[in-house]
């Protein structure tokens, strides 16, 4: 039987300006999405079927899909893979420091979870918050 000769959409994504808050967070708030975001973090592509996650195809493509369009991750295609790359230094120019406090925070509340490379302090703060998950300059409140 003859192969499909009918291409898959080109991914769209979100401009840097368009990144909403609500949709990054609610794109980090899933253990799956979390894991792909911690690997990404650790190594710059990598190919969407080599990801270290136990869900079917489809569902790994609806978490890709929602990574995708919160602004997260961009994607490109390349022969019959798809790469996707973490958009690290979009998120840092519209909400500094917000990927290193999330992935800090589900490290300190996963045991296990790595939160991969942590930028360094900034002034007044100290790498204890970092960390920790708490925002770096801030006083911790239990």
């Amino acid at each position: 039987m003859p192969r499909s000769t009918r291409r898959r959409p080109v991914p769209t994504h979100p401009a840097t300006e368009e990144i909403d808050l609500l949709d990054v967070l609610h794109a980090l708030a899933d253990p799956t999405r979390m894991t792909i975001v911690r690997v990404l973090r650790a190594e710059p592509e990598r190919a969407c079927g080599t990801f270290p996650v136990d869900v079917a195809p489809s569902t790994l493509s609806h978490h890709f899909k929602v990574l995708r369009e919160s602004g997260l991750i961009t994607q490109r295609e390349e022969a019959n893979r798809r790469f996707s790359t973490l958009r690290t230094a979009d998120l840092e120019q519209r909400f500094p420091k917000l990927l290193d406090t999330v992935l800090a925070a589900h490290a300190h509340a996963v045991p296990g979870a790595d939160p991969g490379p942590v930028a360094t302090p900034q002034e007044g703060s100290s790498a204890q918050d970092v960390g920790h998950g708490r925002m770096p300059g801030r006083p911790q409140h239990r």
